[in-house]
């Protein structure tokens, strides 16, 4: 038997046993307050039942019908307790009322047993809120909160009782109906905030602190993420994520993959237990056509690397500015010659495109020897394109970067072959050598 399902036991013949004191106590001594703890602690031994069942259910792993787990029967558990409650507080307060309003004043026998219940109660009342508080915290359990918060509620009111039963002692008689409607005032409010607390998660109301806790973390990512969306709801102690973040246009698959396992891992550690769903999308329109432009940019002979692409949305059109790196030995005029075609690249593959504005800067190709590590890691893609394709590859270059090592390859095969193929074969070369070499990009180029 499971701890929790211990727990629930023992509170079930606790509320048991203390029904049958208080009302056996009440119907004795003719007191309104003891009959009413009576149905208090009767409330109490149903939602100990439903708690029993609750945490029996929610406890069971996930399944093709219940995906999401069975967490949230312990929220209709305690839903349940409530509208109990609420039900049981009235009719108590009517009886009460009707009494405090009366002429007359039930007979009221203030005997020892009434007190020696009552204490016996108050000390029982204590332990089971202590015990289900701890539990509670322990298993992250909304049915043992609830079950400490009633409770709670049944040591207030049974202090409120004896306090009557004192009063109607020395003389007072109305005193033992009005700790009656003490009670029923008590059990209202408990049951106004347990019912609105697990409407808001059996509506999927997004717990707002854990939903700032997962903003937070996500926020905290380096290399930064846009996070456009996060959905969360909650069932027992888990929270449900749905996340969408943006990443660059151009970003390989496993770049993306990478972003949306440091998005799960920093949200797991601010919510552990939490189960996260994250979906990765290309940033805004802006950033693909900056994608484009570059990638035509990059068609043209001597561009080496293309950075700061901006795109500026001019309504109907729009204008790309980019700064280009070229071999740093060509001339000016080599390099304005070289401008003018990426351009023209530019303008044919983007007909929206109305300008183009280029910035020049020289490119330092690593050099034979500058890097220690530069001819083992040539010698490994170099075998790496000979295992895949059968050949090594047609061009073969690294080149140092403000952002890192960049790596181009050429790759000759076979004309006949469908672009569908030579683009799984170029993607599946780019993803190998980012496993064995450690770069800022990769650029695969095909070709007959």
């Amino acid at each position: 038997m499971s701890p929790q399902r211990r727990i629930a036991l023992v509170s079930v013949a606790a509320a048991a046993a203390l029904v049958l004191l208080k009302l056996t106590a009440g119907l004795a001594s003719g007191s309104l307050g003891l009959v009413s703890e009576a149905a208090h602690s009767g409330t109490d031994l149903v939602a100990a039942l439903l708690t029993l069942f609750a945490v029996g259910v929610a406890v069971r792993p996930a399944d093709r019908a219940h995906p999401y787990g069975h967490g949230k029967a312990e929220h209709l558990a305690a839903l349940a307790e409530g509208a109990i409650l609420v039900g049981v507080s009235l009719l108590i307060a009517w009886i009460a009322l009707a009494n405090l309003l009366g002429n007359d004043h039930p007979g009221v026998e203030a005997t020892w047993y009434a007190f020696a219940v009552i204490g016996l109660v108050i000390a029982l009342d204590a332990s089971r809120a202590l015990v289900s508080v701890r539990a509670s915290r322990r298993y992250h359990s909304p049915a043992f909160a609830a079950n400490a918060l009633h409770f709670a509620s049944d040591l207030a009111g049974s202090v409120a009782v004896l306090f009557g039963l004192v009063l109607t002692a020395s003389g007072y008689p109305e005193a033992d109906s009005a700790a009656a409607l003490f009670v029923a005032g008590l059990v209202l409010i408990a049951a106004s905030r347990l019912m609105r607390r697990n409407i808001d998660v059996l509506m999927d109301r997004a717990p707002a602190d854990a939903a700032e806790a997962a903003r937070a973390a996500i926020a905290g990512i380096d290399p930064p993420v846009h996070l456009k969306r996060l959905r969360m709801r909650q069932a027992a102690d888990r929270h449900f994520m749905d996340v969408v973040i943006g990443v660059r246009a151009g970003a390989a698959v496993g770049q993306g993959h990478a972003a949306a396992d440091a998005v799960e891992a920093a949200v797991q550690r601010a919510l552990p237990e939490s189960d996260v769903v994250v979906h990765v999308e290309p940033e805004t329109e802006e950033e693909a056509l900056g994608e484009l432009a570059s990638v035509a940019a990059l068609s043209v002979p001597r561009v080496r690397e293309v950075h700061n692409v901006r795109v500026v949305n001019l309504g109907a059109a729009s204008e790309v500015s980019l700064h280009l790196k070229l071999p740093g030995d060509i001339t000016l005029e080599q390099a304005h010659d070289v401008a003018s075609q990426v351009e023209r690249a530019i303008e044919d593959q983007l007909p929206e495109v109305v300008s183009v504005l280029t910035h020049l800067e020289p490119l330092r190709e690593t050099a034979p020897g500058s890097r220690a590590a530069a001819e083992a890691e040539a010698a490994a893609v170099r075998g790496l394109v000979l295992e895949a394709i059968g050949k090594p590859p047609r061009e073969l270059r690294f080149v140092e970067t403000s952002d890192g090592l960049v790596v181009y390859v050429a790759l000759a095969l076979d004309p006949s072959s469908s672009l569908a193929d030579a683009h799984a074969r170029a993607s599946e070369i780019e993803e190998r050598i980012r496993a064995i070499v450690t770069v800022a990009d990769v650029v695969v180029h095909t070709e007959p």
